[in-house]
């Protein structure tokens, strides 16, 4: 096999830790330096927490694995500072394209509008992203990435958590407020911890291949149902970097993984699908089993998990990596705030309260899709067919087709961080949701104006131009709250005219803001750090928006 590809090994460092007397202390470790653990680190880093990640090997992923990067990923690796360079090097698209026996059936938009900053999805090796994220967190004077360090036990002392760490040197302590384990699937800190996952593991195989070939294919998501070039099975097609093409074979139950990753076996396979005459190279195959599966809760006393040791789900829909970022987004800036002293240690329940509901969201539409992909009785496969059929000229039969649901921001709905409207709004940015976005200035665009680790406001002025003394007054107080610092972005306010301190006016060029958010003149909505919406009003009330802000953080 061919490789664009070579992969870094980076030096094993010895640990001033290492000689301290007594376990040296850190606020936060993450345990594990996979794409999550390194985000959970970079997330600690940019909230100023000085932070630790630990990890038992010394480079990046093998293989392409994770490839696919939804919208709302992007923008929170923007926050973390390494969404230009995914972006840069990714493969872009919007665009699926569903196909049963010969036929397309029908095609659909991920990003149907304009006037966002990041596309619906890009496509890149996994590789790439873990290398863009230990440069960063190289840059970082707070952060740390101590390869060759196993973690070998872990236990609870009261109000910190004391490690054990192997390393090529031997062993030492650790201590921390706070663990966050981010070490896979299979995680051995779950295990040690005799905590268990549970959930359904499904009776199927699939093979992946990534070839190199210069082809005119578009950059498309093409899932094939029945094709004529692998009859019974479903494929699976998509554009990475450097001309690698991921191909998804369904390969049943009864496979053997061994013999079909050979490539005595893989290549006519995908001679039969590309056509004898193409040219193309392997670059790496796997076969891989998939299970939808969670820990019942994400939360044990100091330890978090998040992404695959948290929950595990198939690879259809693009929800592993992706979940697992929004899981860091909403943990890192809670711990700040306790350890800041500035919110109760029940903030940090809400890390469970909202993202199980999410997992749950993400298994249920994994396990949607693969019982779609892959039906188990006659009967299904019936109606999966059927509906493949119907699908070609009846837009309600697209709707039940399911090749991997992908991937969508998680809205906490039921939050009890969440402040009810009390008004009616015409914009789906309710409370629970992440923040759309929108071109703003000249230039910018709002998630970035509001990517500053904090709790923002965003206001439409009652009148254009300029504030009355009563606004004034009240957006002077919101921004000098030295509890919970609060910025406010005010739209339709001069940039000429003084402003009080922490307001900042902005230009909605296009008002495209304004009709995303519904924004009558009074109306202020209160945007969490993570950018998801605590709360939004028809008018400007200071008690109601520290009331607000006291729920937001777990205060009432």
């Amino acid at each position: 096999m061919m490789q664009t590809h070579k992969n870094p090994v980076y030096e094993y460092v010895h640990s001033a830790d290492q000689d301290a007397a007594t376990p040296v202390h850190h606020p936060v470790v993450v345990v594990g330096a996979g794409p999550v653990g390194m985000a959970a680190g970079l997330d600690a880093a940019a909230q100023g927490i000085p932070a630790v990640i630990l990890d038992d090997n010394n480079t990046v992923s093998i293989g392409s694995r994770a490839v696919c990067y939804a919208k709302r990923a992007l923008e929170i690796l923007d926050r973390l500072g390494c969404g230009q360079r995914m972006v840069d090097k990714g493969i872009t698209w919007n665009l699926g394209k569903v196909f049963f026996q010969e036929d397309q059936v029908y095609s659909f938009n991920l990003l149907p509008e304009s006037d966002h900053h990041r596309p619906a999805f890009i496509n890149l090796q996994q590789y790439y992203l873990e290398e863009y994220m230990v440069d960063q967190i190289q840059q970082s004077e707070n952060l740390q990435l101590r390869w060759k360090s196993r973690v070998t036990a872990v236990e609870e002392k009261g109000n910190r958590v004391e490690i054990r760490v192997e390393t090529p040197e031997g062993e030492y302590s650790l201590t921390c407020d706070y663990l966050i384990v981010a070490d896979g699937a299979n995680s051995g800190i779950r295990k040690m911890m005799g905590l268990e996952s549970s959930g359904q593991v499904f009776q199927d195989r699939f093979l992946i291949a990534d070839v190199v070939m210069e082809t005119d294919f578009p950059p498309e998501r093409w899932f094939w149902f029945d094709p004529p070039f692998h009859k019974g099975g479903s494929t699976l097609l998509h554009r990475q970097a450097d001309n690698v093409w991921r191909i998804d074979f369904q390969l049943g139950w009864d496979a053997d993984p061994e013999e079909e990753k050979k490539p005595e076996n893989v290549i006519p396979r995908l001679k039969a699908m590309l056509g004898e005459e193409t040219q193309f190279e392997l670059e790496w195959t796997s076969v891989y089993t998939f299970q939808c599966r969670r820990m019942e809760q994400f939360r044990h006393g100091r330890l978090f998990f998040v992404g695959d040791a948290a929950h595990q789900v198939s690879p259809f829909g693009a929800r592993g990596a992706n979940s697992g970022f929004q899981d860091t987004d909403n943990l890192l800036w809670k711990l700040k705030l306790v350890l800041d002293g500035k919110a109760p240690d029940a903030l940090l329940d809400s890390y469970n309260t909202e993202r199980v509901p999410a997992a749950d969201e993400n298994l249920l539409n994994s396990t949607r899709s693969t019982d779609f992909i892959t039906p188990k009785s006659k009967v299904s496969h019936t109606f999966r067919d059927a509906t493949l059929l119907l699908a070609e000229e009846y837009p309600f039969a697209r709707n039940l087709v399911n090749s991997g649901r992908l991937s969508m921001p998680s809205v906490y709905h039921d939050s009890p961080l969440n402040t009810p409207d009390e008004a009616s709004f015409d914009s789906a940015m309710a409370p629970g949701t992440p923040s759309t976005d929108a071109p703003v200035n000249d230039g910018d665009w709002f998630l970035q104006l509001i990517s500053n680790n904090r709790f923002n406001g965003l206001y439409f002025c009652q009148t254009d131009g300029c504030l009355s003394r009563e606004e004034q007054a009240t957006l002077s107080a919101l921004t000098e709250n030295t509890e919970i610092p609060l910025t406010i972005l005010v739209v339709g306010l001069s940039p000429d005219i003084n402003q009080p301190v922490g307001v900042n006016p902005v230009t909605d060029p296009k008002d495209v803001l304004k009709h995303r958010f519904d924004g009558q003149p009074g109306t202020f909505y209160l945007f969490r750090p993570d950018q998801h919406i605590a709360a939004r009003w028809r008018d400007l009330d200071q008690k109601k928006i520290e009331t607000a802000l006291n729920r937001a953080t777990g205060q009432s």
